[in-house]
């Protein structure tokens, strides 16, 4: 089926650029509101100051919470823009796609952002099967409910994990609470550094505006399989890691060899995780350009894990030649 980028206007210059010309005087008219002394950009710059005590940070934003007003005065302009042109873009960056969890970036600044995240009935309504806590704070409010119940699932966590020696091998496994209903309107603040949240069940979407505040830390985002509770995935918990990291996935799918350098470069990165991510792609795509400091990783890296994973890999090499990488 044709898509609707296909019937984009290109040839009409005046519609392109009367598209434009709206989509910056609203992204312009925002900005001005947001600029005011009181208004959401001096907020997000406090919070983001005080983004090493992640609850503090949240407290700026708590207004923003409590009342929407401003934000349904903000779709109410979204939707007059794309009812004037059905191709205008909205200045408000997606994230997520393909009819599973995704929403709307409604300010970021930093370690902080503010997003409204659409759970589609689909997703929302059914069991999942793991739980996902990353470093930081959340704050929530349930804007539709949708008829789910809501599961929240704990991890300890030593303080000496959480500043850098965190291992899988000696991870805890997650426990889960019964689920309750969930309710429109309702909020929840969440250490999500050790608890989670699942939705399921679900009748309808459910709609969440959600603050989070996630500081650097050299703790990986974790995944727990919630029926057993065990540790199943880890990740490097800092956007702009994961960002590299999709970047380098990108570049090893597309055999791109010539940029091995960059990939090299990632390999000494702080956090453990994204280290050997790019590791792990540099020797699926280039195993002789891996190996030197493959072979450096698996004597003085930091973390045991990787020293230990990088041995490994060090011994499916052939002498003098590197076999076929099985990641």
């Amino acid at each position: 089926m044709p898509s609707r980028h296909e019937h984009y206007p290109r040839a009409d210059a005046a519609r392109c650029a009367a598209l434009r010309a709206a989509e910056a005087g609203l992204a312009a008219r925002w900005r001005s509101a947001d600029a005011r002394p009181a208004g959401l950009a001096a907020a997000m710059a406090a919070a983001d100051a005080t983004a090493a005590d992640p609850g503090r940070a949240i407290e700026y934003l708590r207004p923003w919470l409590a009342d929407t007003g401003w934000l349904a005065a903000r779709l109410a302009d979204a939707l007059a823009l794309l009812a004037a042109d059905p191709f205008a873009r909205p200045p408000l960056p997606v994230v997520g796609s393909g009819g599973g969890p995704g929403g709307l970036i409604l300010a970021e600044r930093g370690a902080v952002r503010l997003s409204l995240q659409l759970l589609p009935f689909e997703i929302a309504g059914a069991a999942p099967a793991t739980a996902l806590f990353v470093p930081g704070r959340a704050a929530i409010r349930v804007l539709a409910a949708g008829g789910a119940s809501l599961a929240l699932h704990h991890v300890a966590l030593s303080k000496a994990e959480e500043a850098g020696a965190f291992t899988a091998a000696g991870a805890a496994r997650c426990a889960s609470d019964p689920p309750r209903p969930l309710h429109d309107g309702e909020r929840l603040e969440l250490d999500t550094t050790r608890t989670a949240f699942t939705v399921a069940g679900a009748r309808g979407d459910v709609l969440l505006l959600d603050l989070s505040v996630r500081p650097p830390s050299p703790l990986p985002a974790r995944a727990h399989d919630i029926a057993s509770g065990r540790l199943v995935h880890l990740a490097a918990s800092r956007r702009d890691s994961s960002f590299r990291q999709m970047a380098l996935a990108l570049l090893r799918a597309m055999e791109r060899r010539a940029a091995a350098p960059l990939f090299l470069a990632a390999t000494h990165a702080g956090d453990f995780a994204a280290r050997w991510a790019a590791m792990r792609d540099l020797v699926a795509l280039d195993p002789a350009a891996a190996r030197p400091r493959l072979a450096q990783m698996a004597a003085d890296d930091p973390h045991p894990e990787v020293r230990a994973a990088a041995a490994a890999t060090l011994a499916l090499y052939a002498s003098g030649e590197a076999r076929p990488c099985p990641v």
